[in-house]
């Protein structure tokens, strides 16, 4: 091309002039002569640091990588309950790990059913117990809260290294010990049992022979009233 619009450094326009013209006023500020519009017509040409140019570039993609990354990245929830089994908190645990290592925000919500609304502290024994075996891959962005029927938590991602492999994970924790619940005591004093003593077996026995004696006498009055009474 044997003209080029050219761009001063500064921005300013220098006008159509001979590329080899521009190609020496690049020369002369230190810079380099590069074609940002082929199709103009004459070509149009700015004279820059041609190095810096695509560094900022390669700055400016990897800026919008990153947001685009972090818009993407949704909350997941995990949902526990009080009583959950140990399986069923280990399927959820690897869940909860595998979206941190995702980067991808975690909220933890626990729900109380029924009875469980009388010990809250379980719940709450449960949802440390999945912040604790996280530790590795997530960190606590908002503090467990009870709200109503429900304990809320809310995990963050670890910033980790770009190729980072994941970390090793150990036994989860310890599950809560159960409440064992003791009887109520009314204040209310029952009444003692009352206890009839036994007789002594010897006692019994004189009753009883006394029984006899008194029989026979009876009976030898009666016989002898009925000769009076026949006569």
């Amino acid at each position: 091309m044997p003209q080029v619009r050219c761009v001063l450094p500064d921005g300013s326009m220098g006008g159509i002039m001979a590329t080899r013209d521009a190609m020496r006023l690049a020369e002369e500020h230190g810079q380099d002569l590069v074609e940002i519009s082929p199709n103009a017509d004459p070509p149009v040409c700015r004279i820059m640091d041609f190095g810096k140019f695509r560094y900022d570039e390669a700055l400016k993609k990897k800026k919008a990588r990153r947001q685009s990354m972090t818009h993407n990245r949704a909350v997941k929830e995990i949902k526990f309950h009080a009583n959950v089994a140990e399986h069923d908190y280990l399927t959820k645990l690897t869940h909860t790990r595998e979206f941190l290592e995702k980067g991808h925000k975690v909220k933890l919500t626990l729900q109380f059913r029924g009875r469980e609304n009388a010990h809250k502290e379980l719940g709450m024994q449960v949802v440390h117990r999945v912040i604790k075996d996280c530790d590795l891959v997530g960190t606590l962005e908002m503090e467990p809260k009870v709200m109503g029927r429900s304990v809320f938590a809310m995990l963050g991602p670890k910033p980790r290294k770009q190729g980072q492999a994941a970390p090793s994970y150990g036994p989860p924790s310890a599950p809560p010990k159960p409440v064992i619940q003791k009887p109520a005591q009314t204040g209310v004093a029952q009444p003692a049992p009352v206890v009839v003593p036994e007789a002594p077996v010897e006692a019994i026995e004189a009753d009883e022979a006394g029984e006899l004696v008194a029989d026979e006498a009876v009976e030898k009055e009666l016989d002898a009233e009925e000769p009076d009474a026949l006569a």
